[in-house]
């Protein structure tokens, strides 16, 4: 995969220094897959790019679905919807890696990261909503990784409100265990922590 410096992608939306070329967007694929060491997502890895505006949507997924026609990603046995690099893919990823901006990989790997904690809290950390002619119940479950550590149910009187509920839960699962657990055995010390944790969350 040769470097080509001519811009041959749209650029809307996309910040100074962000990816302009196809061959770029390949890279920056090859490398977040090398550096974050697993099997990723399509939908993870777009959305890794894009919040971080470093390339336009369509061309990060055409450039996505360019890599796995070219034999530089495969379809990964541990998970349907999860892809790997080749030998071929590694080594673009090795060879070319310093054709890429640090700042580009450094907010593309960390992006990375973030949104695969997301992930794992959201799959441990599971809430699920029921609508009722009145409002909504939201049902949480917090994990503390082979058991179940709690179980709360709230009502609200919206979905817009139990939405929020939810992502507010998934931003910090253990806090709430915190101050539930703060609350009913009135501990000063795990008050003062989970008093603590909620201000750095506000």
């Amino acid at each position: 995969m040769a470097q080509n410096n001519i811009f041959d992608t749209f650029d809307e939306g996309i910040i100074p220094g962000g990816m302009r070329t196809k061959t770029e967007i390949k890279m920056l694929i090859c490398y977040i897959f090398r550096a974050v060491k697993k099997p990723l997502s399509k939908e993870l890895v777009v959305s890794a790019i894009l919040e971080k505006a470093l390339a336009n949507y369509f061309e990060t997924c055409s450039c996505f679905d360019d890599l796995v026609k070219l034999g530089n990603l495969k379809k990964s046995e541990k998970g349907e919807k999860l892809f790997e690099l080749t030998k071929d893919g590694m080594m673009i990823a090795d060879q070319l890696e310093n054709n890429l901006a640090y700042s580009v990989k450094e907010k593309a790997y960390a992006c990375t990261l973030e949104l695969l904690e997301k992930q794992r809290i959201e799959k441990e950390n599971k809430v699920t909503i029921t609508q009722t002619e009145n409002g909504c119940y939201v049902n949480c479950s917090i994990s503390g990784g082979d058991m179940n550590l709690m179980n709360f149910q709230l009502y609200v009187p919206d979905i817009n409100q139990a939405r929020l509920v939810r992502k507010n839960f998934h931003k910090s699962p253990e806090t709430v265990y915190k101050v539930m657990v703060a609350l009913m055995t009135r501990n000063k010390d795990l008050i003062d922590e989970a008093l603590s944790n909620i201000g750095s969350l506000l």
